[in-house]
């Protein structure tokens, strides 16, 4: 894989081998990518990990989903997919963490987003599947639940599905207005609101 990991990079950036100083800076750049992507390629993340490097990673996680590095754009979905799994959440502060270093990494709001919704079965018995944007499927229910966030300005809801470790999907516009077509209407603590099951639970959208 590490002899791979220059060609990979420097297409995912359109590097143009062709000057010697653009490419010599530009490796400068990429090099914190190659670290990581060497360390996501071997390694499941472990908790026992202690990090003595720290750091900022200068890369960002769009709100639609899309990854940056130093303001260019990641566009290979395998890098993309190898980073992710590196990725950790200690509050509000989101980090790429190794054996060897934790760096910081910017979130505009969830690190991952929905594209497609997926409802098998009815009423109490259905079950409500999620597709992130890295192909994982998430099973809305008790180990993966659902709440939404209203915007107190804007009135504006923002669903999130919990995927563990203090990380969360965020579903698109798209997918949560497919997801009011199966809600159902139910008192909750003296409030009527629109709500869906998913594994038996049920999780509300918002109060009517």
């Amino acid at each position: 894989m590490l002899y791979l990991l220059p060609v990979i990079l420097l297409d995912a950036y359109s590097i143009k081998p062709s000057n010697k100083a653009y490419f010599m800076q530009s490796l400068e750049q990429v090099d914190v990518l190659q670290r990581l992507t060497d360390s996501a390629d071997r390694l499941s993340y472990s908790a026992d990990w202690q990090p003595n490097q720290s750091g900022d990673s200068e890369m960002r996680i769009a709100r639609d989903g899309r990854w940056y590095h130093q303001g260019g754009l990641i566009e290979r979905q395998s890098l993309v997919q190898l980073f992710s799994r590196l990725l950790r959440r200690e509050g509000d502060q989101y980090f790429l963490v190794t054996p060897v270093e934790k760096l910081t990494i910017t979130v505009d709001d969830a690190p991952f987003i929905s594209i497609n919704i997926d409802v098998q079965g009815e009423g109490r018995q259905q079950s409500v599947y999620i597709t992130t944007n890295l192909q994982d499927t998430v099973l809305i229910g008790p180990e993966h639940p659902l709440r939404v966030e209203i915007d107190p300005q804007t009135q504006e809801p923002s669903p999130y599905v919990s995927i563990g470790d203090n990380l969360a999907v965020l579903l698109q516009r798209s997918d949560f207005y497919q997801l009011v077509e199966y809600a159902q209407e139910r008192m909750v603590d003296g409030q009527q609101v629109l709500g869906v099951y998913s594994q038996g639970e049920f999780y509300t959208l918002g109060a009517l």
